[in-house]
């Protein structure tokens, strides 16, 4: 078992163990607000993977510190955030230690370890390349998966888990040199990127450049989304995962995609209650012919589908499809969470938690900060890089894999990997042609099994003007969806002016959940198509960073040597 110890939450004391997070030791003790926001709303857990900036805390002065991402220590002094904390004070008495940035130039940089990322290491490694991965969180992985943080005595949760673990093994074992808790917050012509870890800044130029930075989760924006105890499915699922935490004793489910149910059974599984499955699509059984192309391709998962579906149900879960969320209301304990059905009504139910999933964005900032040409899939209503065969994107030596390009699927992701990495470490001959062909065969058919999934569960999405006036869409600086449509109608008004007048996207997130809203709003107005340039445009950094991490990245880039701050 793993050591347990005490860290310090706003003078109590909480029990942890070695490789939690501060989240989730916070969570397991029944503490969900962690901050407070300017108009005296409090915030905790969302997305559970560092995107959303909405569970800040005080480390031992320090503020503006992810709990999601910031390791549990024994006698660690966590505070919640205040509205407006003291900066200029921060860390008094708490000397920081100077760190240096390092200058490396390895043949392939990958950033991201989930089933993308890991495999174009491995296949860059075999084609004799020099081989750099970087990755935000401390515990390899990616979200696909997920892997044990907390107790490591623990046995995997199941098959995902070990085929995840195997990954990681032969990635390590390929000798490519894994580096966690690397947070890339720019990236630059050359290409150069700029990461900041706990042992210092790191400037690294490679030769080729792969991106398998995976997606983020889309949410409903309802009155009530931002409510501590409402948090990303996939939130729930790495607290389950990673530190076999409950977000709760009651959960409810709500949302789009097949997430909802996998992370459903996990947490029955656990000991939890599910009362409810509130599914946005139809029933599977109007769509027979998506469900044909997935037994066809996929006949093991198509399965595992309809047997989870029997399970949830035969253990008191109700399961309600061509059902939407409307809002949450918090209680003295809990949540009061309100769907809609056009078959069964309005419905309530009281929950501890509730956790959401309406589908994935992708996360391309950095493709996009670099130049890479992208476009419109309206299919998946997201904006996707255009690549090669190969998975180069328009850039010379900068590719792209797995769901950062648009969803589809581990397995698809694998494939990907392997085929970008035998490029990125070739780039002057290329890989085999007989090589590419086999894996584009392969990976026609996992893409054809996504295709038919997606189908099965498709739905509208939510537009701006069918958002309740009075819910906040930018969570971040707590602008409401009237304030924004008010703001976007107004004759010329672009995405960036709306972004000047109300200050939508200029928080924290830097506009990764707004955005999906607004943008094609504001294309719709001018009667325009969707494209990049109705986004916000990326500005590093992508990751908010200290301003002592911008002046040791810009003396270095000034002296070229190692610098210390």
């Amino acid at each position: 078992m793993a050591e347990g110890f005490c860290l310090e939450f706003d003078g109590r004391n909480v029990p942890a163990c070695a490789g939690q997070s501060i989240a989730a030791a916070l969570t397991a003790s029944g503490i969900r607000a962690f901050r407070q926001t300017a108009t005296g709303r409090h915030r905790g857990v969302f997305c559970g993977m560092g995107v959303c900036q909405d569970c800040l805390v005080e480390i031992e002065g320090f503020p503006n510190r992810r709990a999601c991402m910031e390791p549990a220590l024994p006698d660690l002094v966590v505070k919640p955030q205040p509205p407006l904390p003291d900066l200029l004070g921060a860390g008094s008495g708490h000397e920081r230690p100077r760190r240096p940035v390092r200058h490396l130039t390895p043949d392939v940089l990958v950033i991201g370890t989930g089933a993308g990322g890991l495999s174009a290491a491995i296949a860059a490694r075999k084609s004799g390349g020099r081989v750099l991965v970087l990755d935000e969180r401390h515990v390899p992985g990616g979200q696909f998966y997920k892997q044990t943080a907390g107790d490591l005595s623990r046995p995997p949760v199941d098959r995902q888990q070990r085929t995840g673990a195997r990954l990681i093994e032969a990635a390590i074992r390929s000798g490519a040199e894994l580096v966690p808790e690397a947070e890339v917050w720019g990236a630059f012509n050359g290409p150069v990127v700029y990461s900041e870890t706990p042992q210092g800044g790191l400037c690294v130029r490679p030769r080729a450049l792969i991106v398998a930075t995976g997606a983020y989760e889309r949410p409903r924006i309802i009155p009530g989304w931002d409510l501590p105890g409402v948090m990303t499915t996939g939130a729930a699922q790495t607290l389950w995962r990673c530190y076999r935490i409950r977000p709760g004793a009651r959960i409810a489910f709500a949302g789009n995609g097949p997430l909802n149910f996998q992370v459903a059974q996990e947490i029955l599984r656990g000991g939890a209650t599910v009362p409810l499955i509130a599914e946005a699509a139809p029933h599977p059984s109007r769509r027979g012919r998506a469900g044909l192309t997935m037994a066809a391709t996929g006949p093991w998962l198509t399965i595992s589908g309809l047997a989870m579906l029997g399970w949830l149900a035969a253990r008191g879960t109700r399961i309600r499809f061509d059902t939407v969320l409307t809002r949450i209301e918090a209680l003295d304990e809990g949540l009061r969470v309100h769907t809609f059905s056009p078959r069964f009504g309005a419905a309530v139910v009281e929950v501890d938690a509730l956790c959401m999933n309406e589908g994935f964005h992708p996360q391309n900032e950095i493709l996009r900060m670099l130049g890479a040409e992208m476009h419109y899939d309206e299919e998946g209503d997201q904006m996707v890089p255009v690549r090669s065969e190969v998975m180069e994107t328009t850039l010379p030596g900068v590719f792209a894999v797995g769901d950062c390009c648009g969803l589809g699927g581990a397995p698809a992701a694998q494939v990907e990997g392997r085929i970008a990495g035998r490029a990125a470490a070739c780039l002057e001959e290329g890989p085999p042609r007989h090589a590419v062909r086999a894996a584009h065969t392969e990976l026609a058919r996992h893409r054809r099994f996504q295709a038919a999934l997606w189908d099965l569960f498709r739905a509208p999405r939510q537009r701006l003007e069918e958002i309740d006036p009075a819910a906040l869409v930018c969570r971040c600086e707590e602008i409401t969806a009237k304030e924004l449509l008010t703001a976007a109608r107004r004759q010329g008004f672009e995405i960036g002016v709306v972004k000047r007048e109300t200050r939508a996207g200029m928080g924290r997130c830097q506009g990764r959940y707004c955005s999906h809203v607004l943008a094609p709003f504001v294309a719709r107005c001018r009667d325009r198509r969707l494209t990049e340039r109705e986004f916000f445009a990326p500005r590093p950094p992508v990751k908010p960073v200290s301003v002592g991490t911008l002046l040791r990245a810009a003396e270095k880039a000034n002296d070229g040597n190692d610098v210390c701050v």
